[in-house]
């Protein structure tokens, strides 16, 4: 079953297929100023861009991205666009106790802000406020969503999405909407060339450093130099241009898959009629969620580190992974036995030891980075943008006077001690999900340091 619904399934982002071709930006050829210098035309870049352009119409915007806009990580992630700012409400308030309400409250409105961004920016991006449906998926999961506001019975659930594995549920209807990753990027891009920002592909950064001669930061390409007032590192899991921050994230790749359209007898047999975005409780877990032409895009699971940080194009394909999740598929959704995948994909995520972004001023309070949004950043990496440009006025607001913004994590040790710390916890979380949640003196370890870790 597994090899037959693999069989046409071609190595491809459907998000970026299905947005079709786009808008081409010039490489930077020649040197130029600019007031404000965004490295990275991600979602982080891109928002910083445009917020900035919205707070200040005069300013002079330079963008610059290696590639093209929105290829890598914002281009094809599962387009869930969750409001939670602290990779959920477990790691927030054990990290962040104090804060945690202020955080939780500041992560709604960033939500209900980005809603509305949609609509006044014209930002045709399938937005659909869905929600999320949590699943216990094993019995002793089952406990862990007992008293949720919206918990859900096994009857419940299965009114819900029909599938002999779930067990019980919990709904949260509003915080979480799920949308086009691809098309958000290119439609951010629309916005930011409207608004006057000078949007270069192609023009990777290799150097920033400070010109005392001319007061300015002077951010390099190959070929060309912008000498910058201010500048804004969005370079996320990519070798970091500062060196005190190489050691701070990690490269973690990601596998998804994509069915064809359900007919409506297969969407029928499945229920969903309330397209909510669907993940199960496991240390593993899976995510899911129905496209706007009723595909099933299913993710997950495995998480897989290679040794040396490195971000290569070989590792997106992983044969074993792809028929693993495969095999998932069809245990939670049997009545799809007939169901073939038509594309396969993997990106890296930038993962940090606290799991959700940490942020920084260097080059004496001019030059501004983010990174390490651990897989939940379509929704966080509208509320940094703005952390970024408030750090950088010099000025203290409250979000920059947030713990969560002050602090740093931990960092990574050096290899090999990552690829051996990285592989033990897999083995351990990986026990820990089939002896009923049971968490051994090695995890129990690492949660007590802070560094805890899931998929």
């Amino acid at each position: 079953m597994v090899e037959r619904a693999l069989g046409a399934a071609r190595s491809g982002v459907y998000w970026l297929e299905e947005a079709g071709a786009q808008p081409r930006y010039p490489t930077l050829s020649a040197s130029t100023k600019s007031e404000l210098t965004v490295v990275g035309g991600g979602y982080l870049g891109l928002w910083a861009a445009v917020h900035a352009k919205r707070r200040d119409p005069g300013l002079r915007v330079v963008l610059l991205e290696a590639e093209t806009v929105g290829w890598a990580a914002s281009g094809r992630n599962g387009g869930f666009c969750e409001a939670s700012l602290t990779h959920g409400r477990e790691n927030g308030q054990t990290r962040w106790p104090d804060e945690y309400d202020t955080l939780h409250k500041l992560g709604d409105q960033n939500l209900d802000a980005f809603e509305q961004d949609v609509s006044d920016l014209g930002l045709g991006c399938h937005w659909e406020r869905t929600g999320t449906l949590a699943v216990a998926v094993e019995e002793h999961q089952v406990p862990w969503l007992q008293g949720a506001e919206h918990a859900l019975d096994r009857d419940a659930v299965q009114s819900e999405i029909h599938s002999p594995l779930f067990l019980s549920g919990a709904l949260d209807p509003t915080g979480c909407a799920l949308l086009h990753p691809a098309r958000l990027a290119r439609e951010l891009a629309r916005v930011a060339a409207e608004l006057g920002v000078e949007i270069h592909e192609h023009s990777a950064v290799v150097d920033i450093r400070t010109d005392k001669a001319s007061n300015t930061v002077d951010v390099r390409t190959g070929s060309a130099t912008v000498s910058s007032d201010k500048v804004i590192l969005a370079t996320n899991v990519f070798r970091s241009l500062l060196r005190r921050n190489r050691l701070m994230t990690v490269p973690v790749y990601d596998y998804v898959l994509v069915t064809e359209p359900l007919t409506q007898e297969q969407l029928a047999s499945v229920g969903w009629s309330g397209r909510q975005g669907l993940t199960d409780l496991a240390n593993q877990f899976h995510y899911s969620r129905l496209t706007r032409d009723n595909r099933i895009l299913y993710g997950g699971y495995d998480a897989v580190y290679h040794p040396g940080r490195k971000v290569k194009d070989a590792y997106e394909d992983r044969p074993e992974t792809f028929e693993r999740l495969a095999s998932h598929f069809f245990a939670v959704f049997p009545q799809l036995e007939d169901v073939r995948f038509s594309h396969r994909w993997a990106g890296a995520i930038d993962t940090c030891t606290q799991f959700t972004a940490f942020y920084g001023l260097t080059h004496r309070g001019r030059v501004a980075h983010a990174a390490g949004f651990t897989g939940l950043g379509v929704g966080a990496t509208r509320f940094a943008a703005n952390v970024l440009l408030d750090l950088l006025s010099g000025e203290p607001t409250p979000l920059t006077e947030l713990k969560m913004v002050r602090e740093r994590p931990l960092p990574f040790p050096p290899e090999p001690i990552t690829s051996i710390g990285i592989s033990l916890t897999r083995w351990a979380l990986d026990r820990a999900d089939h002896r009923q949640g049971h968490r051994n003196l090695f995890l129990r370890t690492l949660d007590a340091a802070g560094l805890g870790f899931d998929s």
